[in-house]
């Protein structure tokens, strides 16, 4: 028998039905390691993720998502934060422990979906997400949202990092779906990320991200937005 949608999940597993299946998808991403991606090259954090916490955001407990293989993670538990990083591909997490082991720190890394993900409310500092959110489809957007917002203490920061159109073109949501694909992520203009979080968070920071050339300890590449919210 056909699966009916009763509520907002079932029609939201529908809308994911069309796209790619995001678990085989990563997992097959990372599987080899010396693939010509970016962050692959780099064992450090994102320049913007340093700059918060040099500039006061003192976090003790944080959540990444869609943390791949560990970068930062591995820096915010050298800065004495307490780690809960979460993934969907086995494969990214083998690498992030092996990094974790390596750098002589303890992460709590999950292999799960954010909205899978189940936590205490209103438990973490701070919320970072580094690249998941371009990949995220249009539906599940709300929900994302939503999550972090549970997630978050009051006062809770989140910080962003996501596609600009330099990367990706501005893809319409309507698009997604008629092409049944999210190509290479959605690249997002300046107004559109802004509309979409300006209702739930105060904007604290949104720039390009500084372009770092390689070899270096920090990661950065100017195809990307950097943002530092605060929950309202």
């Amino acid at each position: 028998m056909a699966k009916e949608i009763i509520n907002n999940e079932d029609l939201y597993e529908m809308l994911d039905g069309l796209l790619r299946e995001p678990g085989a998808f990563w997992n097959d991403f990372y599987k080899d390691r010396n693939k010509e991606i970016p962050f692959f090259k780099v064992n450090g954090p994102d320049e913007n993720l340093v700059s918060y916490l040099e500039n006061g955001l003192l976090p003790k407990r944080v959540l990444e998502i869609g943390c791949g293989p560990g970068r930062n993670a591995i820096y915010l538990a050298k800065m004495g934060c307490t780690v809960d990083a979460i993934d969907i591909s086995e494969n990214a997490l083998t690498w992030a422990r092996e990094r974790a082991l390596s750098e002589k720190v303890d992460i709590n890394f999950r292999d799960v979906s954010l909205f899978e993900y189940g936590f205490e409310p209103n438990s973490y500092d701070f919320v970072y997400d580094s690249g998941m959110f371009h990949h995220l489809a249009p539906h599940r957007r709300l929900s994302y949202t939503e999550t972090i917002k549970e997630a978050l203490k009051k006062d809770g920061h989140l910080g962003l990092v996501c596609f600009n159109t330099k990367a990706s073109a501005e893809t319409a949501d309507w698009d997604v779906y008629e092409q049944r694909s999210m190509n290479r992520g959605i690249g997002y203009s300046e107004e559109r990320l802004k509309r979409l979080f300006i209702e739930d968070f105060t904007i604290l920071e949104l720039r390009e991200m500084v372009k770092v050339s390689q070899p270096a300890e920090l990661f950065g590449e100017d195809f990307l937005w950097t943002s530092l919210m605060k929950i309202k």
